[in-house]
């Protein structure tokens, strides 16, 4: 087989009046499949350089521009470099409607800050999902569990139409939305609500997402519905229905399970199987994710679920009002049995805590967020984001627990009943309107933000502490407790931007805002005379109020070139802080004014069409918390009373992130490379006493000189054969930090170094065939100063087979095998185990319907043990997890655009 080698192609783009063209698409093709070897765009002058790296001896070059017949010639690469001179494009033949061309449209194309592919370009099989599709496209990575990137950014937003679906995580959308529904995907940098209101370019790194839909099938419906039953009272279901209709989008997604799932992934294979194919190396979070603020998922133990959710978008009165609303139920019921042994470090001698817990937690919530955009003119906008949450829950928790010496002598026991019954309840808004004057990049901005919450919980608990070694009275309690904490803020903020050249702008600021919060406790003692819980304990109730009034003028500067751009913006915050805590009839104040300073960098480099570099600093001070500030004892632990420092200071905190990536599309290979983290001074950290019963008393100090930081590394490729595409992708992440406290008056210190290599590789014959093997290690090493202990380390393997075979037709079959070690837990906590998850699924009904049976845990293995090494503990734990379980089910897909239903003829994009 030849190697690849590498060629270069120029020229000059010009119209018909010789003229220069701008940013036309100029690419590269296999004369095979058509398949894309490189890109370019022509620049300012029409001229173009195209670099490419093939290993075929002839490519096609093609060359599209809007309105302008597309350009072909076939390259006989039997030399290096192709100078074509001045190339006249001539204007595309129109039909007599005046509106259609015959142009082809490019696989990509830059138009300013957009990068848009053209969906049809690119090769999926049939049925496939909008993230089938994202993993095919040139610099786009998709991990398992559906983080997106491009050329190394994150995505943190996408829209279907330029609108959210289901939140702007995105997650819905890609699982769940067609590929063949998809005419475009433009990518572009997320900007703020000011910045795209304004045109300015986006300040940050990260990237957004738009999914435009095919004309044709802008009006329709489609969705997916699933039913599943198993053994062990186990079952699924899970619902998504959506309908458009031009601008106008309505969707409907449900669903109900008792497999801890989150419940709308509808994975092909293993469906919401939790711990099936959405769990790999390449995630170490527990499958969960928020919309909107809401959390779903990633609870311990055995979770039963159900959820209901709404989207709706639409334009209204010609596009002067653009809105859109999300609206989501749910409603959980998560039960857990937890063992957990925790070494706990002393400057003189180690203790051993062993504790045994029962919790058994319901929930209920309610989601409303709203986001509607006015244009009342071509030079005003107005922006509205009002949301409300309404949460309620109830726990049930009961556990024991001992600590002994390391001479195995027993120093305190506890056992405990807690229920509790909490609601919470917010509302929060943001207003913001923006006026652009005649001079191009001259703006007006107003913001108003607020937040408004309460939360109440009721607890009922009794429990008893026993205390071995000081000879104090032993602590029983027959309480019920009401805390009550009310939140609200407001921020009012007024910006300037004026334009000191084409690319430079000064921006001026000035922000104002106010927030309270209220908390109140009260605990009354059960009384045995009356039976009722009447008698107020007075050492167990308190009252704090905390209030913040800030005032922050900003400056800044921002740049942007074409290669380069910097911004630097410098301010104070000047803040007025009010404490006041009511306890045992005493008040105690504490106010205090502050002036900090407060700074912001960045610089971004790009060096061509796919290398970049970000660098970015942050130094700012936050103020401690009001039960961290006020001496008032808190009482509610029987082994750990804590109480507030009047003398701790501000801390200050220097934050510096630095990235440099790079993809090169003719070898579809690319790497990342991060670095960044924090440092500290006057960090508010716990002092801690333990008395010879191990009953602590918790304050807090400043300490200066902690840090955390991080650095990690990526690189994948793409390899194509005739038959079938490789894909391999290895990363080392390295993270070092270290941590500082008191404990019994002695300053301890901890510096722990974490390094995990991952690699995988994957091999896929395009809707018949996937495997993928995958690997992770993980070393934990902590260091320690004045404890007895000088260091702990241990290890984990985590290994991973994933296997698809679409064959024989219309089968599907799906595995995921996995092994898991940890070298270094405790005696009675299992070491390791195997995953293995099996799916077998059939389409029929015209590929309409698809009955599947999957095994979860087939060898009856998974256990849930883990162990964390903390600066003052090392805590092994295990929890309850799913095991063995069958669950046959059936899915059903709807399909209908303009009227028909979708064809029933498979076909290829080309």
């Amino acid at each position: 087989m030849l190697s690849a080698q590498n060629y270069n192609v120029k020229g000059k783009l010009l119209d018909e009046n010789n003229q220069p063209l701008v940013s036309a698409t100029v690419f590269t093709q296999t004369i095979a499949d058509s398949t894309m070897i490189d890109y370019t765009v022509s620049n300012m002058n029409g001229d173009f350089e195209l670099p490419f790296r093939t290993r075929e001896k002839k490519a096609r070059l093609v060359i599209t521009f809007n309105g302008y017949e597309t350009y072909r010639k076939v390259l006989d690469l039997t030399k290096q470099s192709f100078d074509l001179g001045s190339i006249n494009m001539q204007p595309a033949a129109f039909e007599l409607e005046g509106v259609s061309v015959t142009a082809e449209a490019a696989p990509i194309t830059v138009k300013a800050d957009t990068l848009e592919f053209n969906a049809g370009s690119f090769k999926v099989a049939p049925d496939s999902n909008v993230e089938a599709l994202l993993k095919q496209l040139p610099g786009v990575d998709v991990t398992p569990d559906g983080t997106i990137t491009v050329n190394g950014k994150e995505v943190n937003n996408i829209l279907v139409n330029g609108k959210p679906f289901f939140g702007k995580d995105g997650k819905i959308a890609t699982q769940n939305l067609p590929a063949d529904l998809i005419e475009k995907i433009q990518v572009t940098d997320t900007k703020t609500k000011e910045e795209e209101l304004s045109g300015d370019d986006a300040s940050g790194e990260e990237k957004t997402i738009n999914l435009t839909i095919q004309e044709d099938k802008n009006k329709g419906l489609f969705g997916k519905a699933m039913l599943g039953m198993g053994s062990d009272d186990r079952y699924e279901s899970s619902l998504l229905f959506n309908t458009f209709k031009g601008d106008r989008k309505l969707s409907v997604l449900g669903s109900s399970n008792n497999i801890n799932s989150i419940g709308f992934s509808m994975d092909e294979i293993f469906d919401n199987m939790g711990g099936g194919r959405n769990q790999s190396i390449w995630t170490s979070d527990d499958g969960s994710f928020s919309i909107n603020g809401q959390r779903f998922g990633g609870s311990s133990g055995i979770t039963q679920s159900h959820m209901l959710g709404l989207n709706y978008a639409d334009n209204w009165w010609d596009e002067t009002v653009e809105p859109s609303a999300t609206y989501y139920y749910t409603e959980t019921q998560t039960d857990n049995d937890n063992v957990t042994s925790r070494v706990n470090f002393l400057p003189d001698g180690n203790t051993v805590t062993n504790s045994a817990s029962t919790t058994d937690n319901s929930s209920q919530g309610h989601n409303l967020s709203t986001d509607i955009e006015i244009k009342i003119d071509s030079t005003f906008s107005v922006y509205l984001n009002p949301g409300f949450k309404y949460n309620t829950s109830k726990n049930r928790y009961s556990s024991d627990q001992n600590t002994a010496s390391e001479t195995g002598e027993i120093l305190n026991e506890s056992f405990s009943n807690n229920f509790t019954d909490s609601e919470s309840n917010s509302f929060s808004n943001e207003l913001f309107l923006y006026k652009k004057f005649a001079k191009k990049g001259r703006g007006l901005s107003f913001r108003f933000e607020s937040e408004i919450g309460k939360d109440e919980s009721d607890l009922l608990s009794q429990s008893e502490t026993y205390f071995y070694e000081t000879g104090d009275p032993d602590d029983i309690r027959n309480q019920n407790r009401f805390d009550n904490q009310d939140q609200k803020s407001y921020q009012f903020g007024l910006g300037y931007r004026e334009p000191l050249t084409d690319s430079l702008r000064l921006s001026l600021g000035i922000d104002y805002e106010i927030s309270k919060t209220v908390n109140e406790r009260n605990t009354f003692d059960f009384d045995g005379v009356s039976g009722m819980f009447d008698d107020l304990n007075a050492t167990q109730s308190n009252y704090y109020d905390s209030r913040t009034n800030e005032l922050s003028p900003e400056v800044g500067l921002r740049l942007r070139k074409k290669k380069y751009g910097f911004g630097i913006e410098a301010g104070a915050n000047i803040t007025e802080f009010k404490n006041y805590a009511l306890y045992l009839g005493e008040r105690t104040n504490f106010n205090k004014s502050y002036v900090f300073p407060r700074f912001r960098a960045n610089m971004n480099m790009n060096f061509g069409k796919s290398k970049s570099m970000w660098m970015s600093y942050r130094f700012n001070m936050n103020l401690p918390s009001a039960r961290q500030i006020l001496p008032v004892a808190n009482l509610s632990n029987p082994l750990n009373t804590v109480i507030g420092n009047a003398d701790l200071k501000p801390t200050e905190r220097h934050n510096l992130y630095a990235n440099f990536n790079n993809y090169d599309y003719s070898t579809r290979s690319g790497y990342f490379i991060y670095a960044g983290g924090s440092y500290f001074n006057n960090q508010v950290v716990s002092s801690t006493v333990y008395d010879e019963s191990n009953r602590a008393t918790t304050t807090y100090q400043n300490l200066d000189d902690v840090y955390w930081t991080y650095f990690g590394a990526s690189f994948n490729k793409s390899y194509k054969q005739e038959v079938g595409t490789w894909r391999f992708r290895v990363s080392m992440d390295v993270n070092l930090d270290q941590s500082k406290g008191l404990t019994n008056a002695a300053e301890y210190k901890s510096v722990s170094l974490q390094l995990g290599p991952r690699a995988s590789v994957a091999y896929e014959i395009t809707d018949l065939l996937l495997i993928e093997p995958s690997y992770q290690y993980n070393y934990y090493n902590t260091n320690y100063e004045n404890y007895r202990i000088d260091k702990s380390s241990n290890f984990t393997h985590k290994a991973k087979l994933e296997t698809t075979l679409r064959w024989p037709l219309n089968f599907v079959w799906g595995n995921d095998f996995g092994y898991n070690y940890n070298s270094n837990i405790a005696d009675g906590f299992q070491k390791d185990f195997y995953l293995w998850n099996t799916s077998l699924g059939y389409n029929f009904f015209g590929d309409k319907l698809l009955a599947k049976v999957k095994v979860y845990d087939l060898l009856n293995q998974n256990i849930s043990s883990t162990r964390s090494i903390t600066p003052t503990a090392i805590v092994d734990e295990q929890n309850t997890v799913l095991q063995r379980y069958v669950m046959f089910s059936l899915t059903y897909k709807l399909e209908m655009f303009g009227g028909k239903r979708k064809s029933e003829n498979h076909f290829w994009r080309n």
